[in-house]
Order: C-alpha cells, then structure tokens, then sequence
C-alpha cells in the first residue's frame, strides 16, 4: 500500500525541516551530551511551539487532539535532525497522564505547550528501579511500579549510554502514587511508533549524507559512488527504507500493537543497516566522534533497543506476546 500525505502534512514537515535545519542540531546535541541542557531547552520550546507534542495531546488539555499520523510525520524530521532529549518518553507520558480528567489538566497543558519536558521509565512491568532517558532534564519524572504509576521526585547518576545523547538515569519507584492503573499498552504503542518515525528519519539522514560522500570522495581519480558494489550497498539501503516507510504510516493509521511493533522492528533494522553501509563507505573518518556522522550513527543502534529490542517485537508481531 502506497500511502501520500496531505498538503497539510507536507507543509507541517516542511516548516519543521526549516526550524531545525536552522537550529544547527549537532552543536545541541554535544552540548546536550556533555550535560548542558541550555541550547537543548531552547530547541525544545520551538519544538512544541511547533505543535509536535499537542499531536498526543486532547484539545480539552491545549493540544491538537491525539493524532499518531501527523507525530509520525513530526518524528521523521526530529530522527533526520538528531535531535536530543526525552521526546518518545514525553509522547508516552502524555499518553500515561491523558487517561486521567484530573491528572490531563494538571500536567498535559504544559506538555503540549513545549513547556515540561517528561520521561518515564520503560520498565512497565515495574519490577524496580527503572532507567529512563533524559531524568536529569526532565522536569516530570514518572516512574512505573508494582503499584501503578508515580511522581518520581528526583533521577539518580547518569548513566551512559551507546549515544551519548541518549542520557539514562535511574528512577527510583517511590514518590506520590497519581495512577493505579495507568494505560500501560497504549502508551507503548505509542511510544514504538514515535520510535519507529525516527528512526526512519535517522536511517534517511544517514542514507543522505552517505550518497553526497561517495559522490565527493575519489578513488583512482573517479568518484566511489560509481562503483557499481558502492550502488549496490546503496541500493539496498534505500529499499529497506522505502519498505519501512509505509509500515510506520500504516501502523500509524491503525495503531494496533502488531502493527506498530512491525513498524518498529522494520524501521529500526532499516536505520541500523543504513548506519553499517554508512560507516563502511565513509571509511576511517566514520570511526571520529568529531565528525557529524557519528551523532547518527549512534543514535540509530540506540533506537534499536529502545522500546522493545527487536526478538521483542518479532514476538508481538508473530502473536507470542
């Protein structure tokens, strides 16, 4: 199935591509990897400003109401961007706080504004001290335990991850009890679909800024790209792309958890083959944490393992989860 978005949604990607093209993302996301969170606050304000967090949020609460079509458009462009902090995690936290009247209107307004940044621990199940990424940042901190769902009141050490942007810290599972039974399953899906959009965008960024090497980078005295085994590895880059696309929309359209954890499994697999191809043709030089390449490349094997590992999702997609 082919699916084409609308001029509206064309439109909100091309504005937000703007915005973050001109927000020079790798100098946020050093910063933000070495702890310094200013440049990356900032950023986020114009991120929700953009209207990228209401898309999880219901209009009674000052979002657009929920529209896992329009995120998916948006996390595209966040994943071709790079962009650092807890983004999938506020997305399930908006979802975790949404099914509660009281708990929507004290918390989800300043979300869907861009004004509180959330994280939450991805250990549903609740069976201890979770890690969650950003906890340090984050400015609402919610943490799953055995008892439902709380108000963590502060992170532990952090914790380094593959990405350096990706900051984990433990949660410890105490503070004010605000769920007894939070919508755990909702916002998982949720969670892997925004997963799955970027890491589609990373894969496309990395497929991007690979095919503009090769064209630049000479071998006896011709291009790399016109090997033919340089095109082959190419090629099979964009078709594990192009393939993963219309999973991501078609689960977005759906959101059964089948089909979001298939688009997570296929768009995850599709950006970490794009990341292996990318440093392989690149060379040496992909090796250097200086180089821009790596702030993708690091962060496309992070996304595999976030949000389900992919025997994980395998296992939800086969119906043995």
């Amino acid at each position: 199935m082919r699916f084409l978005l609308d001029t509206e949604q064309r439109d909100f990607a091309d504005a937000l591509r703007a915005l973050l093209t001109a927000a020079d993302t790798p100098a946020v996301v050093r910063d933000w990897s070495r702890g310094d969170h200013a440049s990356g606050r900032a950023l986020w304000g114009r991120v929700g400003e953009a209207g990228v967090f209401g898309l999880a949020v219901p209009e009674e609460y000052g979002g657009v109401g929920r529209r896992p079509v329009d995120l998916a458009v948006a996390f595209v462009e966040l994943g071709r961007h790079a962009v650092p902090g807890p983004l999938v995690e506020t997305v399930a936290a908006a979802v975790l706080l949404g099914e509660s009247a009281d708990l929507a209107k004290r918390f989800l307004p300043g979300i869907a504004a861009g004004g509180t940044m959330a994280t939450v621990t991805t250990d549903f199940a609740g069976h201890g001290y979770g890690y969650a990424l950003d906890g340090d940042a984050a400015g609402l901190r919610l943490a799953a335990t055995p008892d439902g769902l709380r108000l963590s009141p502060g992170a532990g050490a952090v914790r380094r991850s593959l990405d350096p942007a990706r900051r984990l810290t433990p949660l410890p599972p105490v503070g004010e009890l605000i769920s007894a039974k939070p919508a755990w399953s909702e916002a998982l899906s949720w969670a892997r679909l925004a997963t799955a959009a970027q890491a589609l965008g990373v894969g496309l960024a990395l497929l991007d800024k690979t095919v503009a090497y090769v064209r630049q980078r000479t071998q006896f005295g011709v291009p790399i790209g016109s090997f033919q085994a340089v095109k082959h590895r190419l090629a099979d880059a964009k078709i594990a792309l192009e393939f993963a696309r219309p999973l991501v929309f078609g689960a977005a359209v759906t959101m059964t958890p089948s089909d979001v954890a298939a688009a997570k499994l296929s768009a995850c697999e599709a950006a970490y083959a794009g990341a292996r191809a990318a440093l392989q043709l690149h060379g040496a030089i992909g090796y250097t944490a200086e180089y821009d390449l790596s702030l993708w490349l690091t962060k496309a094997r992070a996304l595999r393992a976030a949000w389900g590992a992919p025997e994980e999702c395998m296992g939800v997609v086969l119906g043995r989860r």
